[in-house]
């Protein structure tokens, strides 16, 4: 593989390299893991001077844990005492199983969700950061630096107060949703809010069942559960834009109540959640996709790029496998040849888009299903999923395709299998094809069809 070392750079600032990765959430640091591994010459900035404590992004699936491993934060999480949850569910207010996820029903040597804090999980991956990768924090980046022909060749940035200029042979933007990079690339993207939000608690202690995350459909939208490390429960809870605002200690207290009467699974937990009422963190819900990845010199990485309701836990692990396609893509590449990096990067976009506007849809249904709070939303909502769980064909594709191993969208006729419109005689002779070792975000599943329509 060759870098683009001795190929003749002028000598320039301490701050010059071959990759310049902008936004050090997990999509920047994931891409530094991947292209470090590469042997570049990787600089990792974030304008914050630490990283904050976040309440989001703490469940990894199946499909990234391979490239952790491969990394070496794999063994760190699991050090620091990552869960493993084993099943995704879909429930009923009262606990009722309306539909399961099972991730050993894939095989594999890690058929199973990880969970832990995202500082922790972002801890894990800046220690497991090759030689060639250095982090430099307090880096604000004001512009974009361009060549005679338009193409990204760096970025003009404020760094201890002075301005700085960084010359890179390739640029990522992984400066999340409101990315001043990516309107610098004159690549616009118009973010959409959904109509509800998620208020978010901590709480300590445990669970009846310590090995799933439990979603609860319930009349006033998606409830959801699970264990995180020491000895400690998420909870997220839907809730409309203004329902909370201005709410004192007692009509905090009352709304708690209230609660725990319509999702009646809450009550062994209910006397941790008013305890901690004060402890709570509200979070807007976006989606939204860019309409391109990619301009001469510059990619999109992660939110950057694309953001999908949490409920799919699809965030994080959709930036794993960007960093791994990203890596694929430049293996062989020489950082020098600026028309090879940009056909790289343009090969790179058109392998992520297909799959990106795959895990949106995706998302966006589930949260459909899940978060809708009219009696026709969840009255057809619930029926898929029971349809979804009688028939093994596509509780195998729905578990499948939320793993993060690979994407078969459910086609229209699968539609209406779910909704019990017809029948699907493919189903009684379905067997699950053999262990899927594939790498996050690498296509289609072990055994090609599984069952489903082309």
């Amino acid at each position: 593989m060759r870098t683009g070392h001795g190929h003749g750079r002028p000598p320039g600032t301490a701050f010059d390299t071959d990759v310049l990765i902008c936004g050090s959430g997990v999509a920047g640091t994931a891409a530094a893991c991947a292209l470090g591994r590469l042997g570049l010459r990787v600089t990792l900035v974030d304008k914050r001077p630490t990283q904050p404590s976040l309440w989001k992004g703490e469940v990894l699936q199946p499909g990234s844990l391979d490239s952790l491993h491969t990394w070496g934060s794999l063994s760190r999480l699991e050090a620091r005492r990552a869960v493993r949850l084993s099943r995704l569910v879909a429930r009923t207010a009262d606990g009722e199983e309306l539909m399961a996820m099972d991730f050993a029903t894939l095989g594999g040597e890690r058929p199973w969700m990880l969970a832990h804090g995202y500082s922790t999980i972002l801890e894990c991956m800046v220690a497991s950061l090759g030689p060639t990768v250095r982090l430099r924090r307090g880096v604000l980046v004001k512009e974009l630096a361009t060549d005679g022909g338009g193409r990204v060749s760096g970025v003009r940035a404020m760094v201890d107060g002075e301005a700085v200029d960084i010359r890179a042979r390739l640029v990522l933007a992984a400066d999340g949703m409101s990315s001043r990079l990516r309107g610098l690339a004159g690549i616009d993207a118009e973010p959409v809010a959904y109509d509800h939000r998620l208020l978010s608690f901590e709480l300590p202690g445990t669970l009846p069942v310590d090995h799933e995350v439990s979603a609860h459909v319930t009349d006033r939208g998606l409830v959801m559960l699970y264990p995180l490390p020491d000895t400690r429960i998420r909870v997220y809870v839907q809730v409309g834009a203004d329902e909370l605002r201005r709410a004192g200690p007692a009509e905090l207290r009352r709304w708690c109540a209230g609660l725990v009467d319509q999702v009646p699974a809450l009550r062994p937990i209910a006397g941790l959640l008013e305890a901690h009422l004060d402890h709570r963190q509200l979070l807007p819900v976006w989606h939204y996709r860019a309409p391109a990845l990619v301009r001469p010199g510059i990619v999109l990485l992660g939110e950057a790029a694309h953001v999908v309701h949490p409920l799919a836990a699809q965030g994080m692990n959709t930036s794993i496998g960007e960093a791994e396609g990203l890596a694929a893509r430049l293996a062989d590449v020489d950082l020098a040849d600026e028309a090879a990096v940009d056909r790289a990067l343009r090969g790179y976009e058109d392998d992520r888009m297909s799959r990106i506007e795959a895990v949106h849809a995706m998302s966006h249904n589930a949260a459909r299903m899940m978060t809708s709070t009219s009696r026709c939303g969840r009255v057809i909502g619930r029926r898929l999923m029971r349809g979804t769980a009688r028939n093994r064909r596509l509780s195998y594709l729905t578990t499948y395709n939320m793993s993060g191993f690979g994407m078969r969208p459910l086609t229209g006729f699968d539609r209406l299998v779910q909704l019990g419109v017809v029948p699907d005689l493919r189903a009684r002779s379905f067997t699950p094809p053999r262990p899927a070792g594939n790498r996050a975000g690498s296509g289609t599943p072990a055994g090609r069809n599984n069952g489903q329509r082309d």
